[in-house]
C-alpha cells in the first residue's frame, strides 16, 4: 500500500500546466466566453486563509466552466499602492517600490502552489508606470468630459503626520498610528463627480440580479435617493448674519414641519464660520466638533452637543413662531444643505437634542387608534406611520399625503420647493501621500491648472524620496515638483497629491482583457471579455469599491473607451475564515502553533499551563488566532486545504478552520487515492467498450454514477460546493462498499472511477490529473469535458408519495413512479394508519395527484 505524496504530485502538475500553457486565453469568437475574477490581493507579503478560500472558490469555477466548453479568462494581479508601503518604508528603511515588489514575488510563489489555473501571462500590478499611465490619461479624459473638478472640502487632518486620513484611520478622535488629535481642515481635492450617475447607479442595481441582496440593499442606502423639500427659514433679525436673510434645510419629512422646535447648522456651514469669525465662544465649539473626524458613524455615537448663536428663525408656514438656531456636532455639511430643523417628537436623535437643551416637543405624527388628546412623546421618538395632527391645514391627512400638500403650500408661499436629494457624495480622490499614482496635473501662476500633455504620461514617481520629514515626500522633494508650464513654458509646480487607491481597483478588471495594449484597454478585448461572469470577494467591498468599480465603468463608456455600464455580471461574497482563540493566564493571547495537546487531549501551552478559550472569530493577527496556509500546504498539500475550505459549510457563511477538520480531508484524500490505484490493475483498459448487458449490481452502479454527475453539477452551478463534496463523499462510499469481479461491475467501477475523478478535478485538480494518469489515460484531465448524465439513468423509479385523510398526514406509499391510479389508491387504502383515521368513516372523496399526493375526504 502506498500513501498518496502530495508535495511530489503537487509540482509535478503543477509544471505541466504551465508547460503546455493550459490556461492562458485570447479571445476565441467560436466558444463562449467567461470571465472569472477574484478581488485582486494587497501584496502584504503573505497569504492568508481568506485568500484561500476565496482564491479556491473562484478556481473550481473557472475549471467547471473550462471543462463545460467555455473560453475561460481567469486572471491575478496585484492591488499595490497604499499607505502599508509608506509605512513600511520609514519602519524598515527600505523604498516603497522594493517592499511592494519584494511582497510580490513572496505571494506569488505563495498562490502558485495552490495550484490555481491563472493565466499568468496577463499578470499586473497597479504601482507600476505601465499601469497607472492609463489611468492618469482617464484622469484627463474624465476632466476634459466634466467628469473630475476640485473644490474645497472639509478632510481630516493629521497635524503631525501632516496627511490626510480616511475616516477608518480615525480612533477615538485621533490619528491610527500618530495618535494625534485629528482635525478637521479644507483643503483643495480633486473630485470624481460620481453624482453624475446617481440615478444610473441606483436603477441599474434591479438589473444585476445574479448579486447578492444584501448588496443591492448596502449600495441602495449608500446612493441613498430621498425625495423631499428644501425649506427656507428667515431670519428674524437678517442684518443679524451679515448678507445671509435665511437657512435653506432640505428635509425628507416636510409633514413634521408644525412639529420643528429648533434649527442647527453644521459647525462648517458658512453662518457658522461666519459666527465663529466674531464669537469665541463658538469658535471653541467649533474646534471641538472637528475632532470628531469626518465618519457619519463617528458622528452617529456622539453625544448630540450644540451651540446656540442667539439667532432665530420664523417658520416658514406659521411665521408667528420663532426657533433658535444653534450649531449642532451631528449635523453634516456634506448631507443636503449642512443645515435642518429639528423635530423631537419623531427623530430620536433630535429628541436626545431637545431634552438635553430643554426645547419643545410637539407630536405631530398620531399612531394608529391612539387618542390625539393623550399621546405625548417621552424619551422615544415615534418613528412609525400615522395620520396628521397639531399641524393646522394638514390634520387628519396621511403622511405621504401631506408632504405633497405641504410642498403645494411651500411653492405656494415661496418658502420652499420639492426636490430629490442623494445621500451619495462625489468621490474626493486626493491623498497627500507618496506611494500612490500621481494626478497629471501642473499648478501655473498664470495659466492656472494646466493639465499633463499625453506625450508626457506616465507621470512617474520619483525613487529618491526621503521620509525623514513628516508629510507627503513629493511636497519636500528637491527637483520632481518643480516643472515648466505646458501652456506657457513658465516655472511651475506638479500636483504633489496622488490618487486614492480605490482608483487603480476600478478599473483593473478591464486593463485584464488587454494587459499588454499601448491603449488602455484593447475594444475588441473588452468587447469580447466584459463584463466580468462571476466576480468573487469580501463583503467588505460591497459598497465603495464596487460603486466606485460601476462609476468608472460609466465614466470610460461616455469617454469611448468601452460599450457597457455595468461591469459585473454576478456577485459572490464569501464568508470569513475563524478560527478559535486562546489566551494564557495573564490575559496573553496565543497562537495555535505555540500550543500542545495534554492527555485530554486539551489545548495547553508548550510549558503545560492551561489555556483559555475563546469563541471562533475571524482570524486576526491581534488576536493572534491565524494559520498560515503555507504551512498547511506544504504538511497536507493544497488540494487537502482547497477540500477543506469547500466541503466546511455553504461558501457565503463563515466557515471555522479546525485542525480535526483538515486532517479529516487529508484522510479522505488519501483514502481516495487508495480505493483506485489499489483496484486499477484489475479494471478493464480505458475507453473500453460497454458489455452488451449490465446485470443488476452494475446497473444500480451506474445509476449511482449518473445521478452523482447530476447533483454535484447543479450544485456547482449553484455555488453549494459543500453540497457537491457531500454527493462526493456518498459515490466514494457507494464504490467503497461494492464488490464483484464480473466484468459489467468492473466496467461500471471504472467509468464510476472516472467520473468521481473528474467531478473532483475542480476541487482537488493535482490529487485528480494523477489518478486519471493512473487510470491509463495520457491526456491531460483539465482538457477533457465535464461529464454529462445520462437522463435515462438519473430518473427516479419509486416516488414516495403523502397519504393525508382530512388534510391530516396519515402514512406515505413508495410506488413506482408514473404507477396507475387504481393501484395507488389500493395502496393508499391498505396502510394501517389510513385505516384507524377513516374507520367507519364514509369515504365521500379519493383524489390521486400523480406522483405527488394521495387525498382522502371522509
Amino acid at each position: 500500500m502506498t500513501r498518496y505524496n502530495a508535495t511530489e504530485t503537487e509540482l509535478k502538475w503543477q509544471r505541466a500546466w504551465d508547460e503546455a500553457a493550459c490556461f492562458a486565453v485570447t479571445e476565441d469568437r467560436s466558444k463562449p466566453k467567461y470571465y472569472v475574477l477574484e478581488m485582486f490581493p494587497y501584496p502584504s507579503g503573505r497569504i492568508h486563509m481568506g485568500h484561500v478560500r476565496n482564491y479556491t472558490i473562484g478556481d473550481v469555477i473557472a475549471r467547471y466552466k473550462r471543462a463545460r466548453g467555455f473560453n475561460v479568462l481567469h486572471p491575478m494581479g496585484w492591488d499595490a499602492f497604499g499607505l502599508p508601503a509608506e509605512n513600511a518604508a520609514i519602519e524598515k528603511k527600505v523604498p516603497p517600490g522594493d517592499w511592494t515588489y519584494e511582497n510580490i514575488a513572496i505571494m506569488r510563489d505563495q498562490l502558485k502552489t495552490m495550484g490555481l489555473s491563472l493565466d499568468w501571462s496577463r499578470e499586473i500590478a497597479t504601482c507600476h508606470p505601465g499601469y497607472y499611465r492609463h489611468e492618469q490619461k482617464m484622469f484627463l479624459d474624465f476632466l476634459k468630459a466634466g467628469l473630475v473638478y476640485r473644490k474645497e472640502s472639509w478632510v481630516n487632518w493629521d497635524p503631525v503626520d501632516h496627511t490626510v486620513l480616511a475616516n477608518e484611520q480615525v480612533i477615538d478622535g485621533r490619528g491610527w498610528r500618530s495618535n494625534a488629535l485629528v482635525e478637521k481642515r479644507k483643503l483643495p481635492q480633486w473630485v470624481f463627480k460620481i453624482t453624475e450617475f446617481a440615478d444610473d447607479l441606483l436603477d441599474d442595481l434591479q438589473t444585476l440580479e445574479r448579486w447578492p441582496e444584501k448588496v443591492r440593499v448596502m449600495q441602495h442606502n449608500w446612493i441613498g435617493r430621498s425625495e423631499g423639500a428644501r425649506v427656507r427659514f428667515a431670519f428674524t433679525e437678517p442684518g443679524a448674519t451679515g448678507t445671509e436673510s435665511e437657512i435653506e434645510v432640505f428635509t425628507t419629512r416636510p409633514d413634521t414641519l408644525f412639529g420643528a422646535s429648533f434649527c442647527a447648522l453644521s459647525p462648517n456651514h458658512p453662518l457658522a464660520t461666519d459666527l465663529v469669525s466674531r464669537d469665541e465662544e463658538a469658535a471653541a465649539f467649533v474646534a471641538e466638533c472637528n475632532r470628531l473626524g469626518t465618519s457619519e458613524e463617528a458622528i452617529e455615537k456622539a453625544e448630540k452637543l450644540g451651540y446656540d448663536t442667539g439667532l432665530k428663525v420664523r417658520h416658514p408656514l406659521a411665521p408667528e413662531i420663532e426657533l433658535p438656531v444653534f450649531i449642532a456636532n451631528f449635523v453634516l455639511m456634506e448631507y443636503g444643505t449642512g443645515a435642518i430643523f429639528g423635530c423631537p417628537a419623531h427623530d430620536q436623535r433630535d429628541l436626545d437634542f431637545a431634552r438635553k437643551y430643554d426645547l419643545n416637543v410637539t407630536p405631530v405624527v398620531l399612531p394608529p387608534q391612539a387618542d390625539p388628546a393623550e399621546f405625548t412623546v417621552g424619551n422615544e421618538a415615534y418613528v412609525g406611520d400615522g395620520s396628521i395632527f397639531n399641524s393646522r391645514f394638514l390634520d387628519g391627512l396621511g403622511v405621504d399625503e401631506a408632504k405633497r400638500r405641504v410642498i403645494e403650500e411651500l411653492e405656494s408661499l415661496k418658502a420652499g420647493t420639492g426636490t430629490v436629494q442623494f445621500r451619495l457624495r462625489d468621490w474626493g480622490v486626493s491623498r497627500q501621500r507618496y506611494w500612490g499614482c500621481p494626478i497629471p496635473v501642473i499648478h501655473c501662476d498664470d495659466c492656472g491648472v494646466v493639465p499633463v500633455p499625453e506625450s508626457s504620461l506616465p507621470v512617474e514617481l520619483p525613487t529618491d524620496v526621503s521620509f525623514d520629514k513628516p508629510g507627503n515626500p513629493l511636497d519636500h522633494h528637491p527637483t520632481w515638483k518643480h516643472t515648466d508650464c505646458p501652456s506657457c513654458g513658465k516655472a511651475a509646480l506638479r500636483e504633489t497629491d496622488t490618487f486614492d487607491t480605490f482608483t487603480e481597483s476600478s478599473w483593473y478588471f478591464a486593463r485584464f482583457c488587454s494587459p499588454r495594449s499601448e491603449n488602455a484597454m484593447d475594444r475588441e478585448a473588452v468587447d469580447y471579455w466584459l463584463p466580468v461572469d462571476q466576480y468573487i470577494g469580501g463583503v467588505e467591498h460591497a459598497v465603495l469599491h464596487l460603486l466606485y468599480s460601476r462609476f468608472f465603468t460609466r465614466a470610460l463608456k461616455r469617454c469611448g473607451y468601452l460599450d457597457l455600464e455595468e461591469p459585473f455580471e454576478g456577485l459572490f461574497t464569501q464568508g470569513m475564515v475563524c478560527h478559535e482563540t486562546y489566551q494564557d493566564d495573564a490575559g496573553n493571547w496565543l497562537q495555535p502553533t505555540d500550543l500542545r495537546r495534554d492527555g485530554a487531549g486539551n489545548p495547553v501551552t508548550a510549558s503545560g499551563k492551561p489555556v483559555s478559550i475563546g469563541r471562533s472569530i475571524k482570524m486576526s493577527k491581534s488576536k493572534k488566532n491565524t494559520i498560515d496556509p503555507t504551512e498547511i500546504i506544504g504538511t497536507y498539500g493544497a488540494d487537502t486545504a482547497r477540500w477543506f475550505m469547500l466541503s466546511d459549510s455553504p461558501p457565503e457563511r463563515d466557515m471555522e478552520w479546525t485542525e480535526a477538520g483538515v486532517e479529516g480531508a487529508w484522510r479522505f484524500v488519501q483514502r481516495l487515492w487508495r480505493l483506485i490505484t489499489e483496484d486499477v490493475a484489475s479494471l478493464p483498459a480505458a475507453s473500453s467498450a460497454a458489455p452488451a448487458s449490465l446485470g443488476a449490481g452494475a446497473a444500480d452502479m451506474r445509476r449511482t454514477t449518473h445521478k452523482t454527475i447530476a447533483d454535484v453539477t447543479e450544485a456547482i452551478e449553484q455555488f453549494r460546493f459543500n453540497r457537491a463534496v457531500a454527493k462526493l463523499y456518498e459515490l466514494t462510499n457507494s464504490l467503497t462498499s461494492s464488490s464483484g469481479t464480473d466484468a459489467d461491475r468492473l466496467w461500471a467501477r471504472r467509468e464510476a472511477f472516472e467520473v468521481l475523478v473528474r467531478l473532483f478535478g475542480p476541487m482537488m485538480p493535482h490529487l485528480a490529473e494523477e489518478l486519471w494518469q493512473r487510470l491509463g489515460h495520457d491526456t491531460l484531465l483539465v482538457d477533457q469535458p465535464w461529464p454529462v448524465a445520462d437522463s435515462s439513468l438519473t430518473k427516479e423509479e419509486t416516488v414516495t408519495l403523502p397519504v393525508q385523510v382530512n388534510g391530516k398526514l396519515r402514512a406515505t406509499i413508495d410506488v413506482p413512479l408514473d404507477e396507475t391510479e387504481d393501484a395507488i389508491r389500493a395502496a393508499a387504502l391498505a396502510e394501517p394508519g389510513v385505516q384507524r383515521a377513516i374507520g367507519d368513516k364514509e369515504i365521500r372523496k379519493l383524489i390521486v395527484v400523480k406522483n405527488r399526493v394521495v387525498n382522502i375526504v371522509v
